[in-house]
């Protein structure tokens, strides 16, 4: 299993801060596809397109391949200055 966190603005619209998912050798992208699946809310927080993941505390691609175990975070793009 692996443990799946949202932050900010994703977290505030689906309304949940973290699942559980069997997400094992998915790719970041299509692990978002399934999650969008769970509704409108859902499909528009979670746009590939404008949320970033990290997999292990570790910023990742689209493509990356999931492991069992992988703790996931999904946030959304952050500015400074």
């Amino acid at each position: 299993m692996n443990k799946i966190i949202f932050f900010a603005q994703i977290r505030e619209l689906i309304g949940v801060e973290s699942i559980m998912f069997d997400a094992k050798t998915l790719s970041v992208s299509h692990l978002l596809d399934q999650l969008s699946q769970r509704g409108d809310k859902w499909l528009l927080a979670l746009k590939e397109a404008t949320v970033l993941c990290a997999v292990n505390q570790v910023l990742v691609d689209s493509q990356y391949i999931i492991q069992i175990g992988d703790e996931i975070a999904f946030f959304p793009p952050v500015t400074g200055g």
